[in-house]
């Protein structure tokens, strides 16, 4: 299967490390020109340089939402009309139930949820306009199974896939697909440090007893960002090795 997204802008959040980095890198290779995005900006446009000779940097904090929709308008001035969203930026800040301040509740449904609203409320008028679009939302098993200490992060992820539900049926008359890829355990700055021992129990609660990798995460929103994947909207795309 070869993917060919020549021609194709697509804007990434959060992709200046992890897996919103290796989405990008992917999308480049398939021959899209990328928005790469992070809340840094000489950070994004150094990371730019390294995706793709035609990818550009651009700073942003997605849980604004004036900047988010900024955001898409500038992408679309400066690269051209956006074909293809991957919202994958994204925050934690975990805690019990009964520790978890309003703060913390409010930071990451901004950044995982609103940013997300945000940012594809601005990029689906253009898409509307040409009657083509890809918005793959880049989700979490914990939005399906919940997660003690998460409650935070769990509801902005499960709230991520009923947004993305609603929005595949109110847009798929124009031709915009909308999905969602729900990762499990992924190798990341965050799990690399993790003790040897940590990760081998991480490990046993997945049938294929290895974590992923932000390539695994990346060739499932190339396909879906492809023509191969005309067919498909409102769905969640479990990657975890089998763990759910």
């Amino acid at each position: 299967m070869n993917i060919d997204l020549s021609g194709r802008t697509a804007l990434v959040t959060g992709s200046t490390r992890g897996i919103g980095l290796g989405i990008a890198r992917t999308l480049a290779s398939c021959g899209a020109t990328v928005a790469v995005v992070g809340r840094d900006r000489d950070r994004a446009v150094g990371v730019a340089g390294e995706v793709s000779p035609t990818a550009r940097g651009f700073a942003c904090d997605v849980s604004d939402v004036a900047s988010a929709t900024a955001l898409v308008e500038q992408v679309e001035k400066e690269l051209g009309a956006v074909d293809i969203l991957v919202n994958n930026a994204g925050l934690t800040r975990d805690n019990l139930l009964m520790r978890l301040k309003d703060d913390d509740w409010d930071a990451v449904i901004d950044a995982n949820l609103r940013g997300a609203f945000a940012t594809m409320r601005a990029a689906s008028r253009g898409m509307m306009k040409r009657r083509w679009g890809r918005i793959i939302n880049i989700a979490s098993v914990v939005g399906i199974i919940g997660n003690k200490g998460q409650a935070n992060y769990a509801a902005s992820k499960a709230g991520l896939i009923g947004l993305t539900k609603s929005v595949a049926k109110e847009l798929a008359s124009r031709n915009i697909l909308a999905n969602v890829v729900a990762p499990g355990f992924i190798e990341t700055d965050m799990t690399a440090a993790m003790t040897a021992e940590a990760r081998e129990t991480l490990s046993q609660q997945i049938p294929l007893a290895r974590l992923g990798t932000p390539a695994d995460i990346a060739g499932a929103v190339a396909f879906l960002a492809s023509e191969y994947a005309s067919y498909i909207t409102g769905q969640v795309l479990v990657i975890d090795g089998g763990m759910v």
